[in-house]
């Protein structure tokens, strides 16, 4: 089998979240335990740290991971979803996953996975793991997939938990409250295993605490760690990651790191900040406020819930750009009338809604109608974003967001690494 007939074997037979939705998700560790029996329990012998959270669940395991790989050691990274490439969701030290290991694995276990049917992310989580342990990394950096407690990744037994932060996201999974979606993200908290809480909410404090002192676990709020915060930003005050709301994940990684070294795992400072320094180059992160040309000053990035989308519509407004020409789209299961009321609004703003390649999208002229407002409908995204290319003067800026599959066919069809800037 090659690895494009083993793409679409596992797009065909268990369509991914990311296509079709709710009717991919499969809640519950039976299906994954099964996988992980049948490929010899890589589960059981990683050392993880594992990483929850409503968002910047991925640019924390990204910083995490690029710190322990300039502290020398050889990394797991296991994230999703992804923007181009379906490899980019394993990696080690920044490289993808081969596609020909991919294609073997599928070959080699297909008869098990028509037996199980398991969804499209329990197999990329049993690859992930299996994939970590035959490779001998030193550590494994594993980011939830959606939710925690009865999220495929939540098998393991890691040495640090950390959970982000708590926002309205995927309620038809997790619930409709705050307090109910953090008691999901609080299942990844493992008996004496410390978890490391990125942001502090009245709501979901006592959650988080209750949880640890049920399993005799530390925690530790990081926005609470006032001499760790002071000296993150003496140590590692520059980062390849720049928007204004990393802050808090550089944050919740720094303190996370620390907290590595109490637990066998030391890491110094030094180490953290040439991490962080070239977190993009280490790991091979992209779409984070991401700079794809100067002039115009093009911008992308996969903020794609109201949680996250608040710090992206706060950076729009600080741009000092003459026109902003924003190619955005967004996917039917997210909050996008609170989306639409965040988003800048003004004489140099000009919207041209788009389609994500997703069967969940939501309509460029739907998106239109929601915004209510002045702007444009062009359904293919790469003809919105030519569109706003035409218009856009030098000084002016294009912002290209709203959904991670929206970013993802921009980055695959125009901008690729070799050709920014």
């Amino acid at each position: 089998m090659t690895y494009s007939e083993a793409i679409q074997y596992l797009y065909a037979s268990r369509p991914p979240f990311h296509q079709v939705g709710a009717s991919a998700y499969k809640p519950g560790l039976e299906n994954t335990l099964r996988l992980m029996a049948h490929v010899g329990d890589p589960h059981l012998h990683l050392k993880a740290i594992h990483v929850a959270g409503t968002n910047g669940k991925g640019s924390t395991a990204h910083l995490i991971a690029a710190a322990l790989h300039a502290s020398g050691r050889k990394v797991g990274l296991f994230t999703s979803p992804h923007l181009v490439s379906l490899t980019e969701r394993i990696r080690i030290n920044g490289q993808p996953i081969p596609e020909q290991v991919i294609a073997d694995f599928v070959t080699e276990h297909k008869a098990f996975l028509d037996a199980v049917q398991p969804s499209f992310f329990e197999t990329m989580t049993a690859l992930g793991f299996w994939y970590f342990v035959q490779q001998n990394v030193d550590i494994a950096v594993i980011e939830v997939g959606l939710g925690g407690r009865l999220d495929s990744t939540n098998v393991l037994t890691p040495i640090l938990s950390v959970i982000t932060n708590i926002g309205l996201d995927h309620t038809e999974f997790l619930g409709n409250t705050l307090t109910q979606i953090a008691r999901e993200k609080a299942g990844i908290i493992k008996p004496q295993v410390p978890v490391v809480i990125g942001e502090t909410h009245p709501q979901t404090m006592n959650v988080f605490l209750a949880k640890a002192q049920e399993c005799g676990s530390e925690i530790f709020f990081a926005d609470q760690c006032e001499y760790l915060r002071r000296t993150r930003l003496q140590v590692a005050p520059d980062c390849e990651l720049h928007g204004n709301y990393q802050e808090h994940n550089l944050q919740t990684a720094f303190v996370a790191l620390r907290e590595l070294t109490n637990i066998q795992c030391p890491i110094s400072n030094i180490q953290i900040a040439e991490g962080f320094a070239h977190v993009c180059t280490l790991t091979g992160l992209r779409g984070r406020w991401e700079t794809l040309c100067e002039r115009p000053l093009t911008i992308c990035d996969t903020g794609h819930n109201s949680h996250g989308l608040q710090y992206v519509a706060r950076q729009l407004k600080e741009l000092t750009a003459n026109h902003v020409w924003l190619v955005f789209g967004m996917v039917n299961d997210k909050d996008t009338d609170i989306v639409m009321r965040l988003m800048p609004q003004g004489e140099r703003y000009h919207y041209i809604f788009t389609r994500p390649n997703t069967q969940r999208a939501r309509s460029a002229q739907e998106m239109l109608t929601l915004w209510g407002r002045e702007g444009m409908a062009i359904e293919d995204p790469q003809e919105a974003l030519n569109y706003a290319i035409e218009q856009a003067a030098s000084d002016d800026a294009i912002f290209i967001g709203g959904s991670n599959y929206l970013v993802g066919e921009v980055l695959s069809k125009r901008y690729q690494k070799a050709e920014l800037l």
